[in-house]
C-alpha cells in the first residue's frame, strides 16, 4: 500500500485523500497507480456505498508532478502517464456503481481540475480554485476535461478557460454550474460528511443506475434514452430498495435502504 492515497472509513464511506502535500497532492506514477487501486477495493467492498476523494494539506490536486516528467530517469512518458494512469482514474470514477464525492479543499489544477469534474458531486470549500492549467506549459486538456468541462458550463466558456489558463474561484464555479456547491471553508468539512453519509445510506443500486443513465446521455438519441431509462427502470422495481421504499412512504417514516 502506497502512503500516497491514504484510506479512511467512516461508516460506509471511504475517503480517499491524495498525500503528496508537499507537492500540493500533484500525481506520481507511484500515486496514480495507489489510486487505482483504491477505487478498485471501494468498487468491490459491499460495505463501502460512497466515496470521497480529497487533498491533504493546502491543496486538492496540482495535476501532474512536473518533476517526475523533467528527470529522465523517472519520466514515464506522456503516453504511459496517460493510457496507465489518468485514463484509468477517470474511467474508473465514471464507471465504479457508488457514488463519487469530489470534495475540494484547495487548488484544483490541470488533471486534478479534472479529476474532480469526473465526479458525482463536487464540494468546494470557498478558498478553492479550479484551474485548467496546461496551455499555460504548452499542453491540451487531458484526463476527460475537453469531455466534461463543456458540458458543464458551454463551449464557450470552456474554450475560454482552456485557452486562457484563468483560475476560477470556487464560487464563480458554482455560478457557472461547473461544480455542485462552494461552501464557507469552515463548514466544508461537515457539509462533505453530511453528503456522503446521506448518500451512503440512499438506494445504493439506483444510484449506480442513474450514473449509468447520465453516462449514456452523453451519446444516446432519445429513443435509445427512453430505452435505456425502460430497462433500468424495469430493474429497479424488482429491488428489495424500492419494496423498502414504497413501504416506507405509505408508513410515513424514513427509509432502511439496503443498497440492494
Amino acid at each position: 500500500m502506497s502512503d500516497f492515497i491514504k484510506t479512511d472509513i467512516q461508516e460506509a464511506v471511504v475517503y480517499l485523500r491524495l498525500n503528496r502535500p508537499e507537492v500540493f497532492n500533484s500525481f506520481n506514477r507511484e500515486m496514480a497507480l495507489a489510486m487505482q487501486s483504491e477505487l478498485d477495493k471501494a468498487e468491490q467492498s459491499p460495505d463501502i456505498r460512497a466515496i470521497v476523494i480529497i487533498g491533504n494539506g493546502k491543496a486538492f490536486c496540482a495535476g501532474q508532478d512536473l518533476k517526475e516528467v523533467t528527470t529522465p530517469e523517472l519520466n514515464p512518458g506522456f503516453k504511459k502517464i496517460l493510457e496507465e494512469h489518468y485514463n484509468p482514474i477517470i474511467t474508473r470514477i465514471r464507471s465504479i456503481k457508488k457514488p463519487i464525492i469530489a470534495a475540494v479543499n484547495g487548488v484544483a489544477a490541470g488533471a486534478g481540475a479534472n479529476i474532480a469534474l469526473a465526479c458525482d458531486l463536487v464540494i468546494a470549500s470557498e478558498k478553492a480554485s479550479f484551474i485548467q492549467a496546461f496551455s499555460k506549459i504548452g499542453l491540451v486538456p487531458d484526463s476527460g476535461g475537453t469531455f466534461f468541462l463543456p458540458r458543464l458550463i458551454g463551449f464557450a466558456r470552456a474554450s475560454a478557460l482552456m485557452m486562457l489558463g484563468d483560475k476560477v474561484s470556487a464560487t464563480d464555479a458554482q455560478q457557472m454550474g461547473m461544480i455542485f456547491k462552494a461552501v464557507a471553508p469552515d463548514q466544508f468539512e461537515e457539509e462533505v460528511k453530511k453528503n456522503a453519509q446521506n448518500l451512503s445510506k440512499m438506494p445504493t443500486q439506483a444510484l449506480g443506475d442513474i450514473k449509468q443513465l447520465l453516462n449514456n446521455s452523453m451519446s444516446n438519441s432519445l429513443e435509445e434514452q427512453l430505452a435505456l431509462e425502460s430497462k433500468l427502470q424495469i430493474k429497479s422495481a424488482q429491488s428489495n430498495d424500492y419494496t423498502e421504499g414504497v413501504k416506507a412512504f405509505i408508513e410515513k417514516r424514513s427509509p432502511n435502504f439496503k443498497g440492494n
